[in-house]
């Protein structure tokens, strides 16, 4: 299916700086027998275990390592698609035949995973087309709902504390135990759903080649948020939602032409606008990260 996405990037659309378009190379192996569990901190572990490897069987991914080992540029990731195995954990969270779950090396966010299917028919292909394809859209869907837990229960670790509704469900809980009674999740308060804290997506002008889908905390509180084009890129419709797929060809050309990162700057929270003032808005947006840890 032509799209009519393969005219060469604008630079009013790349949402990337030149430091963060670098190249990446694939570390020396010294084993390839690597079990550690996946970590996304070090004391937040999914349950999926990490995979070696030589575990990865599938039509996926080529047992025989190219000979190339430095990926330039804006095919960076492919260093991580072709040999997770021999980054560290800190960067690598997870894999296996299908697909690696990466920390973003320059997070606009608290917490921001890339996912990173494997398919080697699809990983190459802009994403509103890969997209298109329903029975792999299906299994994309269901990995970044996996994921959007994972990050949900680390957020929720990091800053439960800080919570109103969390700290309001705890006491009832303690108060509750005090009394010897049996606790009854109809009367106790919810507590805060962090799973509304978390969205995920795609850039509908990737700078980077291969396939990859945002997963991030809502907050846009990182100090790698540096421009206002990084911070348009996931304040705007330039977002995708994995949601929001399959999409109609019209609907993807629109979006494809848009020019949302030269956008006014708009606080995702409080929805102030801020004109072209970055440095006004970093300076809000600090204050609107404690109030969102309390709400």
């Amino acid at each position: 299916m032509d799209l009519g996405l393969h005219d060469e990037r604008p630079v009013a659309q790349d949402s990337l700086t030149g430091e963060e378009i670098s190249s990446t190379t694939i570390p020396p192996s010294t084993t390839n027998n690597d079990t550690r569990s996946p970590k996304l901190t070090e004391l937040c572990s999914p349950s999926k275990k990490r995979t070696s490897a030589k575990e990865s069987s599938t039509h996926s991914v080529p047992q025989t390592l190219p000979a190339l080992t430095t990926f330039t540029g804006r095919a960076g990731l492919g260093a991580y698609i072709h040999a997770p195995e021999s980054f560290p954990a800190s960067r690598i969270i997870s894999y296996d035949e299908n697909f690696v779950v990466a920390n973003d090396l320059f997070p606009k966010s608290s917490l921001h995973l890339l996912l990173l299917p494997r398919h080697p028919e699809k990983q190459l292909l802009h994403p509103y087309e890969a997209l298109q394809d329903i029975e792999f859209l299906s299994t994309i869907q269901e990995e970044v709902r996996k994921l959007k837990l994972l990050v949900a229960k680390e957020l929720q670790r990091r800053f439960s504390k800080f919570s109103s509704k969390d700290q309001e469900r705890e006491e009832a809980v303690e108060n509750t135990l005090e009394t010897g009674k049996e606790l009854d999740e109809e009367t106790l308060p919810p507590g805060r759903d962090w799973r509304k804290e978390v969205v995920a997506g795609i850039h509908s002008h990737p700078s980077m080649s291969h396939l990859h889908i945002h997963i991030l905390s809502v907050d846009r509180h990182n100090q790698c948020m540096r421009h206002r084009k990084h911070y348009n890129s996931f304040n705007t419709p330039f977002l995708v939602g994995v949601d929001e797929f399959p999409m109609n060809q019209e609907d993807m050309k629109r979006r494809f032409k848009e020019r949302f990162l030269q956008q006014d700057l708009v606080c995702w929270r409080c929805g102030r606008n801020f004109g072209n003032k970055f440095t006004r808005l970093k300076e809000h947006l600090e204050e609107e990260f404690e109030e969102w840890k309390r709400e």
